[in-house]
């Protein structure tokens, strides 16, 4: 098998979120445990950091990573989903696991994990975390992928918790209210281990106050705490949302030296300044183009095109263009009316199964008051918004994770940088 044939056979063998949704969603860790046992309990040879939320986790975990790179640790990081490339969700100081590595798992492993089925997710959480071990990282900062209670990251035993936010999202499975998501969430929190909330609201924190209190394990709340202690500091992640997840992680930072990390304020504000050139990061308010400016970013539930929305007010144009798509799992009425009724939008899908119909969606958004032209494709749509824009013009790409990822892939293609 080569690296191409391996991934196809990751993304059809096994049951991947990313591209059917809820099907490949599997509750319980009995798929986890068997595998972690195969592979020898990887994950008790390093320390970790364990985040989890609704939106900010990505961000999260990839500035603690890119802060403790710089205070020189070998930092392996687990996030999901990747953009481009499956290898995006395991890196190891930046670097994303090597082809090899992947072909040479599925190549030796597939007898044992086969009978198993287990999904996507839990095969490639086994991978990285026996990854991490195999290159003896100090510490491995891990998102969650879903919830937390019983998402199969959960077998860790880390140094501290974080969690970013609740808002509704995957209520499928996590629960209909604020109440309930918080308390799958608030599973990652374990006996005596500190825990920081990055931002709470009256139905949520009780929820986190009562586990923490349960399991005797420190909790610190992020909204409570200043940030003067490193006046000045510059965050290279411009979206106005992550004024939020730089609080989370000043928060953090704190208790991780209380328990012996070596962090001096040089690598923290390194860690910050230059979180995507040492990480890998994308899709965060990411500039693309300038004249007009494109701008892309992953946010994708109402928690998170909230903030995106806050942020396109604040933009000087002469006209808004809107290349968005959703996928068919989401609250897209509840996304749709907080889009602004000004802009001129390009309805699209991603390549992916669960990716609603252009068409679909733009008579959703007609319903709204939004008007635009569908388009079958990102690139596509994106030309389109190009070809009608002036220099003083702002073109915005979002509405789910999957379309920037269709944005990124097809960015030379688009002339964009």
């Amino acid at each position: 098998m080569n690296y191409q044939d391996t991934i196809e056979y990751l993304y059809n063998s096994v049951p991947m979120f990313q591209q059917v949704g809820g099907a490949a969603y599997k509750e319980g860790l009995e798929n986890t445990l068997r595998l972690d046992e195969h592979f020898g309990h990887p994950h008790r040879s390093y320390r970790t950091i364990h985040v989890a939320g609704t939106n900010g986790k990505g961000s999260c975990s990839h500035t603690l990573a890119a802060i403790l790179q710089e205070a020189g640790y070998r930092v392996g990081l687990y996030t999901s989903p990747h953009l481009t490339d499956f290898r995006e969700r395991i890196r190891i100081n930046g670097q994303p696991i090597p082809q090899e590595y992947v072909i040479r798992f599925v190549e030796k492993e597939r007898n044992f994990f086969e009978p198993l089925h287990p999904s996507f997710f839990e095969l490639t959480t086994a991978l990285a975390f026996r990854y991490f071990a195999d290159e003896a990282v100090d510490v491995a900062v891990v998102e969650v992928g879903l919830g937390g209670r019983l998402d199969c990251t959960n077998i860790i035993r880390p140094d501290l918790c974080v969690i970013t936010n609740i808002s509704l999202d995957h209520v499928q499975f996590l629960g209909h209210t604020l109440a309930e998501i918080a308390r799958e969430k608030a599973g990652i929190i374990k006996a005596g281990v500190p825990a920081v909330i990055g931002e709470t609201t009256p139905e949520t924190r009780p929820v986190f106050q009562e586990r923490a209190d349960g399991l005797q394990a420190p909790i610190y709340f992020a909204e409570e705490n200043g940030r003067e202690d490193y006046p000045g500091i510059e965050y290279e992640l411009k979206g106005i949302y992550q004024q939020k997840n730089m609080r989370t992680v000043l928060t953090a930072l704190p208790l991780l030296k209380e328990m012996g990390y070596r962090i001096d304020e040089q690598c923290v504000r390194s860690g910050f300044a230059h979180v995507c050139e040492l990480t890998g990061l994308m899709g965060r308010w990411q500039k693309l183009q300038e004249r007009p400016t494109l701008i892309c970013d992953t946010g994708h539930n109402v928690g998170g095109i909230a903030c995106i929305v806050e942020q396109l007010k604040q933009q000087p144009c002469r006209q808004l263009h809107i290349v968005f798509g959703m996928v068919n799992d989401k609250d897209i009425r509840g996304v749709l009316a907080l889009l602004p009724k000004e802009a001129a939008y390009y309805f699209t899908q991603a390549s992916v199964r669960r990716a609603l119909p252009a068409e679909e969606l733009r008579h959703l958004a007609e319903a709204q008051g939004l008007a635009g032209e569908a388009y079958p494709d990102v690139p596509s749509a994106v030309r389109a918004a190009q070809q009608k824009s002036l220099p003083e013009d702002f073109i915005f790409v979002g509405g789910s994770s999957f379309i920037v990822a269709d944005l990124l892939t097809h960015r030379d293609a688009l002339n964009l940088h």
